[in-house]
């Protein structure tokens, strides 16, 4: 049997709180909305910033979530729908206009990229 976990999430848009019981092996996303917590989401695959937060306290894993760098990570961002709670968690949503901002706002108008968008620096 997995562990489960209380997820504390604060709606930045609305002010809202929300509180999830979410088992290891799920998305945090998916968990949610079995619970009736609607949250922003668009693409389900970790690849664009919709459903992105800050995590504020707790672990997260998201193996698959490679719409954000290493660095975001490291810097506390996660995305919900390939995010695996590893502790009880209070996360944060964020805007996602923000989050690919810090994504991807260093390559706009600088003439780095020739063909496609680098996520790291070479």
């Amino acid at each position: 049997m997995s562990d489960i976990y209380t997820i504390k999430i604060r709606d930045r848009s609305s002010g809202k709180e929300y509180t999830l019981e979410v088992p290891e092996d799920r998305y945090i996303l998916h968990s949610g909305e079995k619970q009736g917590v609607e949250l922003p989401f668009s693409c389900r695959n970790g690849a664009c910033t919709t459903c992105a937060v800050r995590v504020l306290s707790g672990e997260i894993y998201q193996p698959e979530a490679m719409g954000l760098s290493a660095e975001l990570q490291r810097q506390g961002y996660a995305l919900l729908c390939v995010s695996y709670a590893r502790s009880d968690l209070y996360v944060e949503t964020q805007d996602e206009d923000e989050v690919y901002k810090l994504q991807f706002g260093r390559y706009f108008a600088k003439g780095k990229v020739k063909a496609g968008l680098p996520i790291e620096e070479d």
